[in-house]
């Protein structure tokens, strides 16, 4: 179970608004990427069960995931997401779109962070506020882990909703991962708007 002990170090350092980030669909073959940005104060407590529940979404069946979403909405001070499409991620790689979709979060919330905590072994480029990033910070801090399970279902979300206008690629089981059928139906069908045509074993097709 994950506790507040990083949030409280640094809170004791005089910071007042702390923000988790984290990300969802670096390694589809299809979709957007999305980042989340959930923020805690001093006076934020992890003061019922399901709070206490939240962990590394990759962890977490996707019913427990949505539960989680949406008490994690209602209790933290402010929640957003930041998304990238797949054109850009094949412009300007995965790695630079991550931060661009992290940047569009921390822009788009309604409050600014004065301390950030990412996920991963990246600080966030071009961002001018104190920021810590902690490689596995999705299984170790609970700020990050409210935003992997916000990232995740906005996610699933929208390639749900992707599913309906491609059905052909049953993107509502595989969310846009490589997974055997999904070959298949790319194999079968070709790539659609909305796969990264810079993925193998996409960038290797004739377009």
């Amino acid at each position: 179970m994950l506790d507040l002990k990083t949030e409280n170090k640094i809170i004791k350092a005089g910071y007042k608004l702390i923000a988790g980030i984290d990300e969802a669909g670096r390694g589809p073959l299809a979709g957007p990427v999305v980042a989340a940005c959930v923020i805690i104060d001093e006076n934020f407590q992890l003061d019922c069960d399901t709070l206490k529940m939240v962990a590394d979404s990759k962890k977490l069946s996707a019913k427990k995931r949505i539960e989680l979403f949406k008490v994690i909405k209602e209790k933290a001070l402010a929640v957003e997401i930041g998304v990238v499409d797949n054109d850009v991620i094949d412009k300007i790689n995965i790695l630079q779109a991550s931060f661009l979709a992290m940047r569009r979060a921390i822009r788009k919330i309604s409050l600014k962070p004065d301390y950030i905590l990412v996920d991963g072994k990246f600080k966030i480029p071009k961002i001018d506020i104190k920021q810590q990033a902690i490689i596995s910070g999705d299984s170790n801090t609970w700020v990050i882990a409210a935003a992997s399970i916000i990232a995740k279902v906005s996610r699933d979300w929208l390639m749900e909703t992707y599913h309906l206008k491609y059905p052909q690629y049953d993107f509502i089981k595989h969310k846009g991962y490589g997974t055997k059928i999904h070959l298949e139906n790319i194999a079968k069908f070709g790539p659609c708007p909305i796969h990264r045509l810079s993925f193998a074993p996409l960038k290797n097709l004739k377009h």
